[in-house]
């Protein structure tokens, strides 16, 4: 058996849904997404990822990363709110990162790696969503792919369902009727999302994430 419960989740998934053998037949196994930088700097990529194409989401993180030379609260606060919106963040943006580091340093928000492990999924969700501009579909999605947390599904994920609808040949699902139908994918609800989206990717145009917070 695999220790990376995303490949194992591939297989079992697999094995009772002949759409998902199907996927995993053509694009391989999801397995366990690669970490990148530490739980903050994963947020705030989020954040200034929300609604901006690759391209200037890259460019402007790029110039954020620059101006803090390391992507921690006591920094970003340091920096303030002027040199943050030169960087290219929008002032909503600039007042949620600001709120989350704020956060982080009070400790109304903890995000030490100790702590996070020993907290349940909806434990995650319920303390991110707190923060200024950090919805459910940010927090579940940095649960799935920062944390590696097998059984998230964010079901108002616009390319989620998109895929959903075009790989299992049904009309496209509410957030409702996805967070339903993802009931029967326990405990793999990552890596269902996560076929959903390769079904959009190769079947349709992706939107993977396009959803308004």
């Amino acid at each position: 058996m695999s220790d990376d419960p995303f490949e194992e989740g591939s297989t079992a998934l697999a094995s009772r849904d002949p759409v998902i053998a199907r996927l995993l037949q053509e694009t391989g196994p999801v397995t366990r997404p690669h970490r990148e930088g530490t739980n903050f700097e994963a947020l705030v990529r989020s954040i200034t990822y929300q609604q901006l194409a690759s391209a200037a989401a890259n460019a402007i993180y790029g110039r954020l990363a620059q101006l803090l030379g390391e992507v921690e609260p006591d920094r970003l606060v340091s920096v303030g709110e002027t040199a943050l919106r030169a960087a290219g963040l929008s002032r909503a943006k600039v007042a949620s990162v600001l709120d989350l580091a704020s956060k982080v340093q009070d400790g109304s928000v903890v995000l030490d790696d100790a702590v996070i492990q020993r907290m349940s999924d909806d434990e995650i969700v319920a303390s991110l969503v707190r923060v200024r501009g950090i919805g459910e579909w940010t927090a579940k999605v940095f649960s799935m792919v920062h944390l590696g947390r097998p059984d998230i599904l964010p079901s108002g994920d616009l390319g989620i369902r998109q895929g959903y609808g075009l790989g299992w040949g049904v009309p496209i699902p509410t957030e409702k009727e996805l967070a339903v139908i993802g009931e029967a994918y326990r405990p793999y609800r990552s890596v269902f999302a996560w076929y959903c989206w390769r079904a959009a990717e190769t079947l349709g145009h992706s939107t993977a994430g396009a959803v308004a917070e």
